[in-house]
């Protein structure tokens, strides 16, 4: 059976043809052919279907902005992703999107960084959304941290939730 998923144009260039080694390094990995349909899709032709749903959480969370080997965790069982749109707590304007980015970035990333190393999850903040992907018992640790940001909490408040809940 095929399957489509569409992921950014941004970061479909990086397994078009300009990038044929992370292209092969994936095919060689999970057994499938890569297509390019659309300038934002990306086929792909399997027969087993949680083979297909784990290639396709590979590749979505490669399009929210994960590097290729962590997103390969996911075709491992134990791993999950987690996507938080952040419009969901700000509405549509531009100016609270991209302050919410820089609060769960943080300066120079340290928020980004605590999450990650209390969590361990990965975390990758692109357009509007933040993605979360780690083994499936620690991702709602990062969720509520994350969640916390985007309600308002002060950062300190946030490290000290994750320093109380096992950081």
């Amino acid at each position: 059976m095929k399957y489509v998923v569409k992921i950014p144009k941004q970061r479909i260039r990086l397994l078009r043809k300009d990038n044929e080694k992370l292209k092969k390094h994936f095919e060689k990995i999970t057994s499938v052919t890569l297509e390019f349909g659309e300038e934002d899709e990306v086929w792909f032709e399997t027969d087993d279907p949680i083979k297909a749903m784990n290639i396709k959480q590979v590749l979505i969370a490669f399009g929210r902005g994960f590097d290729l080997d962590d997103a390969l965790n996911l075709l491992d069982d134990s791993y999950g992703l987690e996507i938080i749109n952040i419009t969901d707590y700000v509405g549509k304007s531009k100016s609270r999107l991209v302050t919410m980015r820089g609060r769960i970035i943080g300066t120079d990333g340290k928020t980004k960084r605590t999450i990650e190393n209390a969590a361990n999850v990965k975390l990758a903040i692109y357009g509007k959304t933040v993605s979360i992907l780690g083994r499936w018992e620690d991702i709602p640790k990062a969720r509520r941290a994350i969640e916390m940001l985007l309600e308002g909490k002060m950062h300190s408040t946030v490290y000290r939730w994750l320093e109380t809940h096992g950081g």
